[in-house]
């Protein structure tokens, strides 16, 4: 309904222009033959022949003079008549043109309206929309009057310019006369000002009317989005649609530059020049940061235009509108714009190449992408990185060396132009000007600096050796940050309305100045340039698909096209199925597994600091005392917190040997391993065993290890096998330790061509003095004295081995070791069959048996924590891990550098770029059939 509206003004206005030009023509012959008026008389043939010479008789007139009534024109001022009489057939002209184009458009545009109103359908709903006839009708009287004003004015000026010309044509002296035509050019002057004055308003009634054509517009957009009989979806308008298209290729293999050969709008200047501004300009809303003289682009960012009924604006990334009618919405933008900004510059970087994408949508937008860049930059600061000029100039060439990219050249009019980075690399990148479209600005500064030769040299192309296919002459602002976009389009409104430097003739064109028709220009190039390169583009895409699936099918013939998404999902669901099989584990296999790793854990301090100390007592009592004590004391302090740790071991320890037993089945793939793997790993790291099940075991152990009796000879039994299998570990332990320090024996050196070392040689010295005092007192203490020390020492040096106290006790410490495991060895043995003894005599027992009892309350600690730790692993762990699990997986599938990381390969890669292809080629297909549609 609204585009035959605007057909229908169009046609109107047409027929107006050309009914005033025949006016004013009309009139314009009248005026001319004013002067033969009195001369005709008669009819037929007298009329035909006057008819014939009337141009002659009319130019004898003028140039001739009137014999009848008594005056000739000086021979030596009729080329000045002449000139005068042009002079007065343009200005005439110019203003009937004008005059009759307001009047005649204004009066039939309102009967057009009407008319077209008359002929609408019945349509209730948009009753409170459409304006009411009085407004068209009050229009169009404003302009009848000042039709008149003007038309009144214009009389009046011409009966003077008449009269004075005909003083001037009766003998006046020359420098009378250049007086005379002085005045005479200012009086033309003025009308022209005012005529100008007159288009002006006549333009503000038709942006006012474009106005509420956008409003009308506007409220039938959201009458018709909230019309409830309305069931279908909202289409995505054609920007949108191109702007999707723009964020796959972004996305896209950076190898392949099909993804730079879509047209958008690259703005590139100097830095403070005022590129930023002439895009909030275009889009009409401050949406950028401001700084004082500080870079505040510093990464690319992509503002998509688009119509709507609201102005509002919203990231690519995120769901939240910030409406741009809001002063505390715009806050809000222009903060989350520097910090995406600043967020983008990572490793001490000045500037980034990550892409910030936005979309602008509002009523009357002109519809467009446009990519703002850093600014450049000639001298770099303390505070930026070494190569950000590199960087900028590499970014600004990287964008505007796409073939159908529209460079956007905005120059600062308020600096020397000599001064221009931007220009020449503009022309190196377009050195036939095909695509570029250049922008003056701040020339509100330049009046007042620059020479308007050089505005105009600039303005027309003749300045700069770069080539465009248009110059523009902006003003973004006052340099005030609080200042409006409406108060913006104002001042520069006014200014080129009263500008001097802008009013002179030859300076520059009517539709070279403002924002408005900068916009315009540039929305025009860009659908343009879109509509030669879209089929192209997309015919390549097409080819691409065909290779890649050719591929395919000769790689991987019996798989599917799986993209990395569809990987890591059929991979979360393995692992996931995995964690269910933890919790299926029998109860003895958890017994049996927590047992071997609690002892794994406990066996070194058990030696160490339980068994070893209390064995040099002396005596079985002490031995008793001292046991009691140390292990009273480790059950209230390190015990607990060992055992979780034990059991988160060996719960790690059973989840990963369940994925490496998965590894083996028949249909694995193997693709998923290295980010089963990762998983599994970061989520083992994250948990932690619940803090309360250390006080619980605390008060397990502690009760148990009350108990110091044996109770049957089953439990005699295992805790002599326990002792008896524990001392040969450690005797094993013991035996590799003493390998390394005196070497191979004989028959290993005989059968491996080998050789002992000096040092080697030196122990076994020792250690032959040290067996020696073992053999002689079979219970000796775990340490030598002072006397045995000096003896060992002497002794040596009387076969020339030379060695220290320190070196003495080193050599010792192993070697009793293995003398006192062998001793506890054969206790053990000894005790096998002495549980009824034990029974019968207690401690009091002949045959020691301490050792046993010692290590049955250890296996009895052990047997009761296990049962804890294979509850808890049962009833909570099992499932905490499991939480933990989903929340890296989670994570990881929103993480795109994670999964590109983790999931790697031929198959992959081919896959995803396949994938990637079609994506692209179908949003394509998509925007050609809706930019058919709209052609």
């Amino acid at each position: 309904m609204l585009r035959i509206y605007q057909n229908t003004y169009r046609r109107t206005a047409r027929k107006a222009v050309v009914y005033s030009t025949k006016v004013a023509c009309c009139n314009h012959s009248t005026l001319c033959n004013i002067t033969s008026q009195s001369r005709r008389s008669g009819a037929g043939a007298h009329w035909e022949q006057h008819s014939k010479r009337n141009n002659r008789s009319h130019e004898e007139f003028l140039l001739g003079g009137n014999q009848a009534r008594g005056w000739t024109i000086p021979p030596h001022s009729r080329g000045y008549g002449m000139f005068v009489v042009r002079i007065l057939k343009g200005a005439l002209k110019l203003r009937y043109i004008v005059l009759g184009g307001a009047i005649g458009g204004g009066v039939s545009l309102s009967k057009k309206y009407e008319d077209w109103k008359e002929g609408l359908p019945d349509l209730k709903w948009l009753e409170d929309a459409l304006p009411q006839g009085e407004r068209w009708s009050q229009f169009s009287r404003n302009l009848i009057e000042v039709g008149s004003v003007v038309k009144n004015a214009i009389d009046i000026a011409k009966e003077d310019i008449k009269a004075k010309t005909t003083v001037a044509a009766l003998g006046i002296p020359a420098d009378e006369s250049r007086k005379k035509y002085d005045k005479l050019q200012s009086q033309v002057e003025t009308l022209q000002t005012e005529i100008m004055n007159v288009q002006i308003k006549y333009q503000k009634e038709l942006e006012k009317m474009e106005k509420e054509n956008r409003e009308l517009r506007q409220q039938y957009l959201i009458l018709k989005t909230n019309k409830k009989t309305t069931a279908k979806k909202i289409k995505k308008s054609l920007i949108d649609m191109y702007s999707e298209v723009l964020d796959e290729l972004s996305g896209y293999d950076t190898g392949y530059t099909m993804a730079d050969h879509l047209p958008r709008v690259v703005v590139v200047g100097d830095q403070s020049s005022g590129k930023t501004s002439v895009l909030e300009s275009i889009a009409k809303a401050r949406i950028f940061p401001r700084g004082s003289g500080e870079m505040m682009t510093r990464a690319p960012v992509k503002v998509t235009l688009a119509e709507g009924p609201y102005h509002v604006a919203q990231f690519r990334d995120s769901d939240r509108e910030y409406d741009l009618t809001k002063e505390s919405d715009l806050a809000d933008l222009r903060r989350e714009v520097e910090f995406r900004m600043r967020a983008s510059v990572r490793g001490g970087k000045t500037v980034s190449n990550e892409v910030i994408a936005m979309t602008v949508k509002g009523p009357g937008l002109q519809r467009m992408v446009l990519v703002d860049l850093p600014g450049i930059i000639s001298t770099m600061t303390v505070d930026m990185a070494s190569d950000t000029k590199d960087s900028i100039h590499q970014m600004t060439k990287h964008y505007m060396s796409n073939p159908n990219a529209i460079i956007l050249c905005i120059q600062d009019g308020s600096v020397d132009a000599e001064r221009s980075n931007v220009t020449d690399l503009v022309m190196q990148c377009d050195p036939l000007g095909r695509r570029t479209i250049f922008v003056l600005t701040k020339v509100d500064l330049a009046e007042e600096l620059a020479d308007p030769e050089r505005i105009r040299k600039i303005l027309s192309g003749k300045l700069f050796p770069m080539k465009a296919l248009g110059y523009y002459a902006v003003v973004t602002g006052r340099g005030r940050k609080d200042d409006s976009i409406d108060a913006i389009r104002q001042y520069e409104e006014d200014f080129f309305k009263n500008s001097k430097l802008f009013h002179r003739r030859g300076v520059i064109m009517p539709h070279q100045v403002t924002s408005r028709n900068l916009s315009l220009a540039v929305s025009d190039r860009f659908w343009k340039m879109v509509r030669e390169t879209i089929e192209q583009q997309a015919d390549a895409f097409k080819a691409t698909r065909f290779n890649l699936e050719t591929e395919w099918k000769n790689n991987f013939p019996r798989l599917r096209e799986s993209g990395r998404d569809e990987l890591f999902d059929k991979a979360k669901g393995e692992i996931l199925d995995e964690v269910v099989t933890l919790s299926q584990i029998s109860a003895k296999k958890w017994d049996d597994a927590l047992t071997a790793k609690l002892w794994e854990k406990l066996s070194n301090y058990v030696f160490e600091n339980v068994y070893l100390p209390a064995a040099q007592s002396g005596s079985q009592n002490s031995f008793n005392t001292m046991v009691d004590i140390k292990l009273r004391q480790w059950a209230e302090q390190a015990l607990p917190a060992k055992s979780v740790e034990a059991g988160w071991e060996a719960l790690q320890q059973e989840f990963i040997s369940l994925m490496e037993r998965a590894k083996k089945a028949h249909d694995h793939d193997n693709v998923f391993d290295q980010l089963k793997s990762a998983v599994v790993d970061e989520a083992i790291r994250r948990h932690s065993w619940e803090d309360k099940a250390i006080d619980m075991l605390r008060v397990i152990q502690l009760n148990t290890l009350e108990d110091r009796f044996v109770h049957d000879k089953t439990e005699w039994d295992q805790a002599v096998k326990f002792l008896e299998n524990s001392v040969t570990n450690k005797l094993e332990q013991t035996d590799e330790t003493l390998s390394q320090m005196f070497g191979p024996g004989p028959w290993s050196r005989l059968a491996h061509w080998q050789s002992l070392t000096q040092d080697q040689q030196k122990r076994r010295s020792v250690k032959g003095e040290l067996d020696k005092i073992l053999k002689n007192d079979v219970k000796h203490l775990p340490t030598l004295s002072y006397d045995e020390l000096t003896t060992v020492r002497k002794n040596l040096q009387r076969d020339n081995v030379e060695v220290d106290t320190d070196y003495i006790r080193q050599t010792w410490f192993p070697v009793y070791r293995k003398h006192f495991l062998q001793q506890s060895l054969q206790r053990a043995k000894d005790c096998r069959k002495a549980y009824y003894l034990y029974t019968q005599q207690g401690t009091e027992c002949e045959i020691s048996c301490s050792d046993v009892v010692l290590f049955w309350r250890i296996q009895q600690v052990i047997k009761v924590t296990g049962n804890a730790l294979r509850q808890q692993v049962i009833n909570r762990e099992a499932r905490r891990l499991d939480k933990e699990i989903k929340a890296v997986l989670d994570e990881f599938s929103d993480d795109e550098e994670k999964k590109a990381h983790l999931l790697t390969g031929k198959r992959v890669q081919l896959a995803e770029e396949l994938i990637k292809v079609r994506q692209i080629q179908e949003k394509l297909e998509e925007f050609i059939n809706s930019l058919n549609q709209e052609k």
